[in-house]
């Protein structure tokens, strides 16, 4: 048992990648052998991430359960690995979400199942190694490795135009990773020297850069993570990835993927340079509040069911980050909840969009109407899920948009007050495109003979929604189980932030003659 608590972290990261090995000694016919072992090392995972949970030190402000091993030794670079409480409840996420994308899939799948399954396998690792990875060439390792099973997730098993959103995903991705790669580069090799990220932030701790050069590499790495996010303007890839790949993809694309990015501001933009975060911190706010707006105001007006949930994450994940660049630790810890809670529900959403496409073979709202009637289990959790996505009190979705609201209201960065203000308004819109879709595909005359064939919701089906079901109700009944595990890591890394940076938000960029800080001056 202690051989399995110290190696728990490369059991978390490698459970999955020995199991889409495994799958390599399995003939493709025995689809429902492969099913079955893809689930069995998913839900094992899970369980192993549960473990972690528990016996997490959540006062802690050090990383845990460390792992170092050196990797390639002319470069120093290790295979190094550790949880803290911002990655721990993303690894409990994607973990959650793994048995769920498997279940769901499981007739909806019919061509190359063994493929699938295994590239599914290899995502979920790349996934967890992004979250636990402490050596930044690790990171970027797995953060590239993702690409991989996820170009063929919706290359082959995509929509109509697949190869056209594939080829924009990964062209919009690789971009950003280019240009973080030569920061990456300049960083570790010609300043720190190091790439154990625990020793670059320290090191940036009392060796800090000067203004100008934390501007240019924060805006490498910003660029990397906004892609991912995604934020407006670089969302443009998102509807097209999503609204092709399948179901299980769409899922995981909006419930761990688009995270990878609002991590990467916590774990490395924001606390690696923090006068840069001052200097921008009025753009990304205002970046934040258009994509809010923006999202919310075009899923309004579409017609395809899945279109508008994709169009409703860029709304969504504005939040998080403007809850990450006010700056205090309500709203930072409101953006880690956040972020939870987007998977949650954005991706239950996309599971309940790919049932009925399962049944009626399309997503146009006005092809709908009336539906509850036929299928009353499927109506009931789809507007459980709809209100927790809106942010309706007793359900998860509002206990992040409060925490954020509430701590960008009270930040002192210039404009705070105006910036919640004008955030309020996405619930207000999320509220109006999301029940007006419900009530458009639900309530009225069930007009159309096809739809009155509909089948409601199978025993397969309410298991893995009821799943979700079960955390969308008890972070909104009882968060504090959650909060609690983040809340030390985070008001550590605020802490950091506000000793360690000269400028503070709004503040003109001058230094006193004698400070002693004069290598610091904006360039």
């Amino acid at each position: 048992m202690e051989l399995i608590r110290a190696h728990i972290l490369s059991g978390i990261i490698f459970l999955p990648l020995i199991g889409f090995l495994f799958l390599f000694f399995i003939e493709r016919e025995q689809e429902k052998v492969i099913r079955l072992i893809s689930l069995l090392f998913m839900i094992l995972d899970f369980l192993l991430s549960v473990w972690l949970f528990i016996i997490f030190d959540g006062r802690s402000l050090d990383f845990q359960f460390i792992e170092r091993y050196l990797w390639i030794p002319i470069w120093k670079v290790h295979y190094q690995v550790g949880v803290d409480g911002i990655s721990l409840l993303l690894v409990m996420l994607t973990t959650l979400l793994g048995p769920v994308v498997i279940l769901s899939s499981w007739s909806a799948i019919k061509e190359r199942v063994k493929e699938y399954h295994m590239f599914m396998l290899l995502l979920q690792g790349a996934m967890l190694g992004t979250f636990l990875a402490l050596d930044i060439i690790l990171f970027y390792v797995f953060w590239e490795l993702m690409l991989v099973p996820m170009f063929f997730l919706i290359g082959v098993w995509g929509g109509p135009r697949r190869i056209y959103a594939t080829i924009k995903f990964v062209l919009f991705t690789m971009a950003g990773s280019v240009l973080m790669l030569v920061a990456i580069i300049w960083l570790c090799l010609y300043y720190v020297k190091s790439f154990d990220i625990i020793s670059i932030n320290n090191y940036l701790g009392t060796n800090p850069l000067r203004v100008g050069v934390q501007v240019w590499l924060f805006g490498a790495f910003a660029l990397a993570f906004a892609i991912k996010v995604p934020m407006f303007p670089l969302h443009t890839w998102l509807p097209d990835a999503h609204v092709e790949a399948p179901t299980a993809g769409s899922v995981i694309l909006a419930g761990v993927l688009l995270k990878m990015g609002t991590y990467g501001f916590i774990r490395f933009a924001i606390p690696f340079f923090p006068d840069a975060v001052s200097v921008m911190l009025p753009y990304m706010s205002v970046l934040a509040i258009i994509g809010i707006i923006y999202g919310a105001l075009v899923s309004m007006v579409q017609e395809d069911i899945k279109k508008l949930v994709a169009y409703s994450s860029v709304s969504h994940l504005g939040f998080v980050m403007l809850g990450l660049f006010a700056l205090t630790v309500s709203s930072m810890q409101g953006a880690l909840i956040q972020m939870v809670n987007h998977g949650l529900s954005t991706g239950a959403l996309f599971l309940l969009v790919g049932i009925i496409y399962e049944r009626a073979h399309t997503r146009q709202i006005s092809d709908f109407g009336g539906i509850s009637k036929v299928m009353p289990v499927y109506a009931v959790i789809f507007m459980i899920v709809a209100l927790s996505s809106i942010g309706l009190p007793g359900l998860n979705g509002f206990v992040g948009e409060f925490l954020i609201l509430v701590g960008t209201y009270l930040s002192k960065n210039p404009y705070s007050k105006v910036y919640a203000i004008l955030a309020g308004s996405g619930v207000i819109f999320a509220a109006v495109y999301l029940l007006w879709m419900y009530q458009r595909v639900f309530f009225g005359p069930l007009k159309k003979e096809e739809n009155k064939k509909l089948v409601d919701l199978n025993l397969r089906e309410i298991v893995y929604l009821g799943i979700v079901l079960v955390f969308i109700v008890w972070i909104g009944i009882y968060p504090s189980t959650f909060l609690k595990k983040s809340e030390a890591s985070i008001k550590h890394l605020i802490e950091q932030i506000e000793t360690r940076r000269y400028i503070q938000p709004g503040e003109k960029i001058t230094v006193p003659s004698g400070s002693g800080v004069e290598e610091r001056e904006g360039q």
